[in-house]
């Protein structure tokens, strides 16, 4: 879905945002969104350790 996005219509989301947010703004958004994307990043890391730990756990039964 990404990959359909270009350069031109990256450029008009970011200048959008920039209009509806503000400048000031603008970091303080994207902040959230990689510490959110982190944290995200973070549990789903954790939920494949547990399934590969509980498989690992049934081979050896």
């Amino acid at each position: 879905m990404l990959a359909n996005i270009g350069i031109p219509s990256l450029i008009l989301i970011l200048i959008i945002a920039l209009i509806i947010f503000g400048p000031s703004k603008l970091p303080e958004l994207g902040k959230a969104a990689g510490s959110t994307l982190h944290e995200f990043k973070k549990a789903t890391n954790d939920l494949m350790g547990e399934n590969e730990a509980d498989q690992k756990e049934k081979k050896e039964e």
